[in-house]
């Protein structure tokens, strides 16, 4: 699983020079969890939740898909590094890495000058 330090080691700006290994590999791995459209649409639905989380109980009917479907993207969202899971009894909520999506799009940002 990708750790937030991960991505803050990695994530100077890709513009800014070559990359490392790890960092790309990092990079494509989240870039890869996002590529798709189930997975965006199940973070933007976390992120608008009124408390920034989700439990995937309340997932499944938004994007038509059967728990264990949606619990299979929320895995892999979370092995990105992408959103942090928290059991509570028989349910698992999830909320949005904290500023993992903001320095993910500041690995794209070109550098100025």
């Amino acid at each position: 699983m990708i750790q937030p330090d991960d991505l803050a080691a990695c994530c100077s700006p890709v513009t800014g020079g070559v990359v490392s290994d790890d960092a790309a590999q990092t990079l494509a791995k989240m870039f890869k969890a996002l590529g798709d459209p189930t997975r965006v649409k199940l973070l933007s639905l976390i992120a608008a939740s009124e408390d920034g989380e989700a439990c995937i109980c309340d997932m499944t009917e938004p994007v038509g898909l059967s728990q264990p479907t949606v619990s299979h993207h929320m895995k892999l969202l979370v092995e990105a590094g992408l959103a942090i899971r928290e059991q509570r009894g028989k349910w698992a909520y999830y909320r949005v890495a904290p500023h993992v999506l903001r320095s993910l799009a500041t690995a794209l940002e070109p550098i100025a000058g």
